[in-house]
């Protein structure tokens, strides 16, 4: 078992919540409520989570030699809503029981 694939897979999860905090709460309360002050710490974490969650992304990729379309895949689920749930169960949990 790789420690830094489940790292990586506790930073996404963490990620994946700061980006849904943020477009779910924060956005509307910024742009509807004129709240702006939750928008600049979810968005500081969110942003740190997403570098974090890059480089672990190569760091795993490189430790355990991933394929060109599986590191795409998996740096590509940081940019969308739900997409390091799915890069969860579809690419990190298939490479953790491997």
């Amino acid at each position: 078992m790789n420690k830094n694939l489940s790292r990586l897979r506790i930073i996404g999860i963490a990620e994946g919540i700061s980006y849904l905090l943020l477009l779910g709460v924060c956005m509307p309360l910024k742009y509807i409520f004129y709240i702006p002050e939750p928008t600049f710490y979810i968005g500081m974490a969110h942003g740190i989570l997403f570098i974090v969650y890059c480089l672990f992304v190569l760091l795993v990729a490189y430790q355990l030699k991933w394929s060109y379309i599986t590191i795409f895949w998996a740096l590509l689920a940081s940019l969308l809503p739900f997409g390091p749930f799915v890069a969860d169960r579809k690419i990190f949990s298939v490479q953790h029981t491997s």
